[in-house]
């Protein structure tokens, strides 16, 4: 069973689309969120739990669905621009530093927005419980 129907994710107040583009990348972005959460609602009934982390969940999936829209892509590779262009004799480089000084470097397959949504769900941590 999906995590998100077509119309929970219009009633969002999400980015319209197509359903059948929208069934496509609610399925790459399902495995996206599941890496992240560490496979818990493959565990665990998405539709039973506490309604805040429910709600939270399929916001962070109907921003990661948006995110694939918007970008046009759903890999890493797809999404991830190159860092230098050159055509004849014009050069392109991206720019990008971080406060120490450092190139940026990150994986941008994962909305920033999903992170939001997830934070304080407990989602993303999955801490290995200690016996005595």
């Amino acid at each position: 069973m999906p995590y998100l129907t077509y119309e929970e994710y219009i009633d969002l107040g999400f980015e319209e689309m197509e359903q059948s583009e929208f069934e496509k990348l609610l399925k790459r972005a399902s495995g996206v969120l599941d890496s992240i959460t560490r496979y818990f609602y493959r565990h665990n009934d998405l539709e039973s739990d506490v309604e805040f982390r429910k709600e939270q969940f399929k916001k962070a999936l109907a921003a990661q669905i948006e995110y694939f829209y918007d970008m046009g892509a759903t890999s890493s590779h797809g999404i991830n621009e190159p860092g230098h262009v050159q055509i004849g004799r014009t050069s392109v480089s991206k720019g990008g530093r971080n406060s120490s000084g450092q190139d940026e470097q990150k994986n941008n397959l994962v909305s920033d927005d999903v992170y939001t949504y997830l934070s304080g769900t407990g989602l993303l941590y999955r801490g290995i419980g200690v016996r005595s």
